[in-house]
């Protein structure tokens, strides 16, 4: 059975018994404390932290995941991987875990046809909580499992938590016996590589309090409402009902090794190290597409940055079963076509993830070779101070600088004779873990800073929003905070954060910047708003201080945004939806949203594009712009439901999250988006929209900034004075500037090439005076001097090596010339060959001289540069040169 029917199963299955079928979220993961979705349940985790109401009572998804903190592990062994599915059911005070366990029991065991896995009731094997006598009865007494094929484990595998204060429970898993191909039998409490888990069922049925890891923790007591979480790993299923040995046999991935293959000429199950580069690349690029397809990019943080090394492994080690030029384009077209079958946003994207994943091999095997050459020289140091073994911190430098993977940097150091200090390179990747999961856990117990917004939501429900169409509105204060902390009032001078039933306040999201405003009590008093957030779903959080009186929770109160500013952000939102549609129309559907700030007068809008767009192509973007806000085309909003929108056309935004009903912006017919924003009623509203540059702000995604409205025209207005300027300057018409300004600039540069010519000749004449006064050190030729202050390093360097080659024979000759360049002094020394076979060496008498001068400086033997602080200290250096000639000859 292929990856996608079980998928297909699975949610049908669930949905005929009367779950809501939940879409997979965003790998994204909408929560502060994660980079990335680990867990099925994720997308979840609001209602079982009791933030937010669940709108179903049953639920069902199959949510696509990723964890990394074993990337090194992957391909070494079968059960280590990224990506994975999770099929998960969840009941939100509905049934529990009778339900749970009979659900379980029948879609794992019923026949094909009925539309089951078909599994054989004798495989499976249940493991429950050590006291949960409740599941062991269940399975016993109403599924009929027999007593010796259910046993108890303790709490550090059968016991869920979030790890943080909230709800817990015992678990109950369904194992799989593999047979005794795979070890000896007894359960998976003796072997849990023949009884391999594939179904974890979650009791959250207590609450937790403080403590650490996965069993230091006290039980406070019953939730009032219990829960049921559960996640089957679809790879997991998939290898047993499609009889391979391990996950990477699987259909999905089995074909990305069968390319690898194709690619290489390498065959999995040839030898161990090939076969380890073949699970890294077939598990590596399938994680790279999905991440990628999610709108994640490369970089050197967070999650871009799990993407770029990932990817850079999987390059790497298709370089090592011998693959030498690209390989990344077959590689991803293969991924896409068999995970497309059950996500078609990924063939729809095709183009936008190959431009993303091309983008960053080219930027990895130039990072190769940049890194080899740091190596080499690296090598080359340890060799000359007659060390054996390359230090752990070049190798980590390599890895964390360059993306140098370890392996490559052992193999290369191997084949020039050293080896490399692994213990050292594996203490300071494990500093760096330590510190990463050390500011993880900072952020995970920051959910403590949400108790108190928690707790007036519990209280008063959500927030009211009414901006959409108001911009003032008559409300109570429900709660208020001073520092994070629930207080029932707040006095003048008071930094607050204030919760009202209702708002016309909008709260910061989609890409739009928060309202300012005040907040008017009955009695007089006054907070001045600057800034609206939801730091917990569906309440709006109004940020200020208080300028007059005295706030109090329950007094009533008039909300009053700042209308004009509310104008020109809405301006900005609206002015980025024509963007990104007349993007999108230039450059096709790759150009999509990755990222967008609207701010009074002014917006960002990133997207996805592999190179810069051409300027001619910008002009156009912009001129089709503002050819639809000369249509004053009307923009309307419309509630309806995801399905809908989706089949109207509806355009989404990477990484956001959406719920089954959405609102759509749509303006005349030229552009229609999921969007939360305000927006002006017109496009004729808007006035002018300039477009001032695009840049890249990362691997294959491109950011545009531009200006709206008024600021727009201040904008022109400024750069037609500045053109009328230069109109007088040089004495001609507008489209004259460009030719006659670029003539003048060749001119001057062409007088610049003659000047730098004269001062060169000038300079070098002074050769031949320099070397018949040169001084005879025990028969070293040395030739010191000063030369006029302003003369270029490049200048002196030339010099110095046209009076050393003018030093005839075979006599020794040192030449040390010293000048001042912007007030500081600097020296250029070379020696020849007859002079470093005594042992005078550049190097040496730089470092010499420079010490001297109250600075530094360094090259090779044959000529090297330096410089320093003092100028009055050239004649002592000069004197210092001597005598270390006078010395070492």
């Amino acid at each position: 059975m292929e990856s996608a029917e079980i998928r297909r199963r699975w949610l049908s299955f669930f949905e005929e018994r009367g779950h809501t079928v939940v879409p997979s979220a965003s790998l994204i993961a909408d929560d502060p404390t994660l980079l990335l979705v680990p867990a099925g349940m994720v997308p979840f985790k609001p209602y079982f932290l009791g933030e937010v109401k669940a709108p179903w009572q049953r639920a069902t998804s199959v949510q696509k995941c990723v964890r990394t903190p074993d990337i090194e592990e992957v391909g070494k062994t079968t059960r280590h991987g990224t990506f994975f599915q999770m099929c998960g059911n969840f009941s939100f005070g509905d049934y529990f875990k009778e339900g749970a366990i009979r659900f379980a029991w029948d879609i794992l065991t019923k026949s094909l046809d009925d539309g089951g896995y078909g599994l054989d009731p004798e495989k499976l094997w249940i493991t429950v909580y050590l006291d949960d006598d409740e599941a062991e009865e269940i399975w016993r007494e109403k599924i009929g499992v027999p007593a010796e094929r259910i046993q108890r484990l303790g709490k550090k595998d059968n016991y869920w938590s979030m790890g943080v204060p909230g709800p817990c429970g015992p678990c109950s898993e369904i194992n799989y016996d593999r047979g005794p191909e795979f070890g000896v039998e007894g359960g998976p409490a003796v072997n849990d590589e023949r009884y391999v888990e594939i179904w974890n069922l979650v009791f959250m049925q207590y609450e937790r309090g403080a403590g650490l890891g996965k069993e230091d923790f006290e039980i406070l007591g019953e939730l009032p409402s219990k829960n049921i979480d559960t996640g089957l790993g679809l790879e997991r299923l998939a290898m047993i009902l499609q009889g391979v040995q391990n996950m990477y046999e699987t259909d999905t991935l089995r074909v990305v090794m069968d390319k690898a293959t194709e690619l290489t000429g390498v065959r999995y199950g040839a030898a161990r190290n090939s076969d380890v580069s073949m699970r890294v690349v077939a598990d590596h690029m399938r994680t790279s597409v999905m991440l990628i397809g999610d709108g994640v990019t490369p970089g050197n943080e967070g999650r871009g940055y799990v993407l770029r090394r990932i990817m850079r492994r999987a390059v790497r080690n298709m370089r090592l079963m011998g693959a030498t030029g690209p390989v990344v384009q077959e590689l991803v077209d293969t991924v896409i076509d068999t995970m497309g079958q059950q996500y078609p946003e990924l063939i729809t994207d095709r183009q936008r993830i190959l431009g993303v994943a091309l983008a960053e091999e080219a930027a990895f095997l130039k990072a190769i070779k940049g890194g080899t050459n740091i190596l080499d020289t690296a090598v080359t140091e340890t060799k000359a101070a007659g060390g054996q073994v390359l230090s752990g911190d070049k190798a980590f430098l390599l890895h964390d600088t360059w993306g140098f993977p370890i392996d490559l940097t052992l193999e290369m150091a191997q084949e020039q004779g050293l080896s490399v200090d692994e213990d050292g390179f594996r203490r300071l990747m494990k500093e760096q873990r330590d510190r990463a999961k050390a500011d993880a856990q900072a952020k995970k117990h920051g959910h403590a800073d949400m108790s108190g917004y928690r707790e007036i939501a519990d209280a008063a429900g959500e927030t009211d929003f009414i901006g959409y169409t108001s911009t003032v509105g008559e409300s109570r204060v429900v709660g208020i905070l001073v520092d994070g902390v629930p207080s029932p009032a707040a006095t003048e001078g008071d930094d607050v954060e204030i919760v009202l039933d209702r708002t016309p306040f909008y709260a910061e999201g989609g890409g739009q910047i928060g309202d300012t405003g005040r907040i008017k009590l009955d009695n007089g008093a006054i907070v001045e708003i600057r800034d609206c957030q939801k730091p917990v779903p569906g309440v709006y959080v109004h940020k200020g201080v208080v300028q007059v009186g005295e706030v109090t929770v329950g007094a009533p109160a008039q909300a009053i945004i700042d209308v004009h500013r509310r104008n020109a952000i809405a301006r900005a939102h609206s002015a980025t939806h024509l963007t990104h549609q007349a993007l999108r129309d230039a450059l096709g559907p790759t150009a999509a949203q990755a990222g967008s700030e609207n701010q009074p007068g002014r917006f960002r809008f990133d997207f996805g594009s592999p190179a810069a767009v051409p300027g001619a192509v910008l002009t156009d973007v912009e001129q089709k712009i503002n050819e639809v806000l000369s249509h004053e085309l009307d923009v309307q909003a419309e509630v309806m439901s995801i399905d809908e929108a989706k089949k109207q056309g509806a355009i989404a935004e990477f990484g956001e999250k959406y719920g089954e009903r959405v609102r759509v912006v749509t303006i005349g017919d030229f552009s229609k988006e999921l969007c939360g924003g305000t927006h002006v009623h017109n496009t004729a509203q808007l006035g002018l929209v300039k477009l001032l540059g695009e840049s890249s702000i990362g691997s294959g995604v491109r950011r545009i900034e531009a200006l709206v409205g008024v600021d727009a025209y201040k904008f022109l207005a400024r750069e037609h004075t500045v053109v009328a300027q230069l109109q007088e300057l040089v004495k001609g018409r507008p489209e004259e500037l460009p030719e006659k300004i670029s003539s003048m600039l060749g001119k001057l540069k062409d007088a610049e090439k003659e000047i730098e010519k004269f001062r060169a000749e000038k300079v070098l004449q002074a050769a031949a005076g320099l070397v018949a006064g040169a001084k005879d050190i025990k028969g070293v030729a040395l030739v010191t001097g000063q030369v006029p202050d302003g003369t270029t390093a490049d200048d002196l360097r030339k010099l110095v090596l046209d009076v050393r080659g003018r030093i005839q024979g075979d006599r020794a000759a040192v030449v040390a010339l010293f000048t001042t360049a912007n007030g500081r002094p600097l020296t250029v020394i070379a020696t020849n060959e007859a002079a470093r076979q005594r042992g005078l060496k550049a190097g040496d008498l730089v470092r010499t001289a420079a010490k001297t001068l109250g600075g530094g400086g360094g090259g090779k033997p044959d000529v090297a540069q330096g410089g320093g602080t003092s100028v009055e200290a050239i004649g002592d250096a000069i004197d210092a040169v001597e005598r270390l000639v006078g010395e070492t000859a």
